[in-house]
Formats: structure tokens, C-alpha cells, sequence
């Protein structure tokens, strides 16, 4: 398995720190289940044309602590089907990174990203040398390396994915041993 191509422009850049995620399509509209309805009012409190100018592979970029608060899955939900590819943060809060990992959803911990960027930038992680490029300026800022399980659920786009592979692979020895 191989890990995805993350290379694509900065979406948005989050200024703040211990940002709420609930703010990306806004606290009234968290129950919206419809998701062409939910990424239609994604980002409109920031930019009202967010959701036409985002474009598939598309990243976003935060700051400290990144997806603060309750973890609710609407947020990144209408970003995915926007075609956001993944996320680039200073840092995340625990329980949005768990989640959104075990959804398949790459986030990269990469300090300083943040002051490194402006929005449009194209971005690309380069897996190999572990370090986050901006195309614009050439400057590689190093990236915090996934564990190995996060690595696997990754490549296998999602955690039951994951799951199921590595049954298939531990029955697949259990038989060739018996």
C-alpha cells in the first residue's frame, strides 16, 4: 500500500489557534445530514465563495491545536466531498486527529506551516524526506512522522479498512502455518 499524494493548493489558512471545526460550516448547521446542502454552507461565515473556488486536492492549513472542541464529523465531511485532501497543522487536538485518521483523512503535524504559507500556495508532502514543500518560495518545512498504525490506516484509507486487512493478513499466516 502506498500512502496518498497529498499536492494541491492552500484553501484556507486558519489564523487561530485552538481552532473549533464546528465553525467551518457554522453551529446552526451541524445537524445537516444532506451533504451537498452541508458543503454549500461550508466556510460561507469566511468566504462566501469558498465552496466554488475549493478544488479537488486541495489542502488546509491551521495552527495550534487545531479541531478544538467537540469532534463532529459534519465539518470535514463537506470539506472531503469538496475535494479537500487532507490537513497541515501546527498541531491537532487528540480527538479530532483520531477521528479524522481513523476516517482515512490525512493530517500532518508540521510545525511552522502556518507562517510559511498564504493561501493559494500549492503545497506537496513529500513522504520520503518528510517534509511539507511550498512550491511558491521552495522553502520544506520537516513534518511529524505518523506511527505505524496511523501510517497503515492511512494507506488503507480508514481504520475498519485497516482492520480487515490485518485479519486477512494474521488468518492468511495462521493457515500457512497449520
Amino acid at each position: 500500500m502506498t500512502l496518498p499524494t497529498l499536492h494541491g493548493r492552500a484553501a484556507w489558512i486558519f489564523t487561530e489557534d485552538d481552532y473549533d471545526i464546528d465553525l467551518i460550516v457554522g453551529i446552526k448547521n451541524i445537524k445537516i445530514t444532506d451533504i451537498n446542502e452541508l458543503a454549500a454552507v461550508t466556510m460561507t461565515s469566511y468566504d462566501p465563495d469558498f465552496a466554488k473556488a475549493v478544488a479537488k486536492g486541495d489542502l488546509l492549513v491551521g495552527g495550534q491545536n487545531f479541531g478544538y472542541g467537540h469532534p463532529h464529523y459534519p465539518a470535514m465531511r463537506a470539506m472531503r466531498h469538496l475535494g479537500v485532501a487532507g490537513v497541515i497543522a501546527e498541531s491537532f487536538s487528540p480527538g479530532f486527529f483520531r477521528g479524522e485518521i481513523s476516517m482515512g483523512f490525512p493530517l500532518i503535524t508540521c510545525p511552522g506551516i502556518r507562517a510559511a504559507m498564504q493561501r493559494w500556495d500549492t503545497l506537496r508532502v513529500d513522504w520520503e524526506s518528510g517534509v511539507v514543500i511550498n512550491e511558491r518560495t521552495g522553502q520544506a518545512l520537516p513534518f511529524e512522522p505518523w506511527s505505524s498504525t496511523e501510517r497503515a490506516t492511512i494507506e488503507a484509507g480508514g481504520f475498519t479498512p485497516y482492520l480487515k486487512a490485518r485479519l486477512a493478513r494474521e488468518r492468511a499466516a495462521a493457515g500457512a502455518g497449520a
